[in-house]
């Protein structure tokens, strides 16, 4: 006999967990059931950098004591291929939280609300006319697939392969030592594909610093990425021990969301900043959309894709033509020049690269002006490398 929820949540990261606790938020006497393959806590191959703008959003769940995980981290520094920087405090202070920390506080508060936690890896989805069976023994009028870029309800479902060119790979590590202890510090890399370091400061010390390329086309292999880290962050080397790889699928490449009684979310849903590979915020907002969405049984997977379409197309339209443009080093040293001027322009890079913002017409305009004053000598077609 089948085990019946109302809804089941198929990864317990920040986007299922999400998931899961807007579901119980709406109809705490829902029944939710969390699976994931994964005993919590867990690890995770990310940055650990959480945005003001999750926090925000955990904190209308009713996630309690965030502030308690990790310090604030006030500033972002930006270093552009060109040697232009930018230091500048955030309009809100964002927090480093180990992943392992920061996932299963999630999967804590989410369980005290009242979902059901189960360790278990889905091989198989059935979908019926009144519902949705997982593995011939778990039955769910809605089933939302939150987990993660190697999704298996999103390969279930039939959803193309990302190409190459709308996937990020990074590797991430931690060194024993810190760039800057009170900011999130990036450097831009002159590559003929976008990339850049990270070190973001961790709590009790060290930093967790990474390397990343927005197109797996231009990644190469693990000692590469090692490679180019060390360059950029001379000085900042990482545990050996503590170095992971990982992939990203970016925004920019095609989404999936089928009508019926199957979602997707977060990672799961393609849902990667093409400017900053952050995932968590999208992650979080696009569960929040479909734990609303799976209390409509049969209608969900039409309300989901109308809801994140309003929530997200202006934004994703705005990611993918910048995308296009940081591939170019004048344009990022002109960007980060004007965030240093102006800090209208900064506020605007944040909001696109670490939540859900646009690119206002005014912050354009002055990126513009800096490309035109900086006078730097431009290439016909793509960078080269150098």
């Amino acid at each position: 006999m089948n085990e019946k929820y109302d809804v089941a949540v198929v990864g317990a990261g920040p986007a299922g967990s999400a998931s899961a606790l807007r579901v119980l938020q709406l109809r705490p006497d829902a029944r939710v059931l969390l699976l994931d393959a994964a005993e919590f806590p867990r690890d995770k191959t990310c940055g650990d950098g959480i945005a003001a703008h999750v926090l925000e959003l955990l904190q209308a769940l009713g996630v309690p004591d965030l502030t308690d995980l990790g310090p604030a981290v006030p500033r972002l520094q930006l270093r552009s291929p060109g040697g232009r920087v930018v230091s500048r405090p955030c309009a809100r202070p964002n927090r480093v939280i180990p992943r392992a920390v920061f996932d299963a506080h999630l999967v804590s508060a989410a369980v005290a609300r009242g979902a059901e936690l189960r360790r278990h890896r889905v091989r198989r989805i059935d979908v019926h006319a009144g519902g949705v069976v997982l593995d011939e023994s778990i039955e769910a009028a809605v089933v939302i697939g939150a987990d993660g870029a190697n999704s298996t309800v999103r390969r279930l479902l039939g959803a193309p392969d990302t190409a190459p060119k709308h996937t990020a790979v990074a590797i991430r590590g931690y060194a024993p030592t810190t760039v800057e202890p009170d900011a999130l510090v990036i450097e831009f890399a002159r590559t003929r594909y976008p990339a850049y370091a990270w070190s973001f400061p961790l709590p009790g010390g060290g930093s967790n610093v990474g390397y990343g390329v927005f197109d797996r086309r231009g990644a190469g292999s693990r000692q590469e990425l090692l490679d180019a880290l060390r360059r950029l962050l001379p000085g900042h080397e990482p545990a050996p021990d503590t170095v992971r790889g990982h992939h990203l699928p970016l925004s920019t490449g095609p989404r999936h969301h089928p009508d019926g009684r199957v979602l997707l979310a977060g990672d799961a849903a393609a849902m990667i900043n093409p400017l900053t590979g952050e995932g968590i915020f999208d992650a979080v907002a696009s569960g929040v959309l479909a734990g609303r969405a799976a209390l409509l049984g049969a209608d969900a997977g039409a309300a989901h894709r109308r809801a994140m379409e309003h929530s997200f197309s202006l934004h994703h339209r705005h990611g993918a033509l910048l995308a296009g443009l940081v591939a170019y080093p004048r344009f990022l040293d002109a960007a980060v020049t004007a965030a240093a001027h102006h800090k209208s322009v900064f506020d605007a890079a944040v909001d696109l690269g670490l939540g859900r913002g646009t690119a206002p017409v005014g912050a354009l305009a002055r990126v513009a002006a800096a490309y035109v004053t900086l006078g730097l000598p431009g290439r016909a077609g793509r960078p080269q490398p150098v």
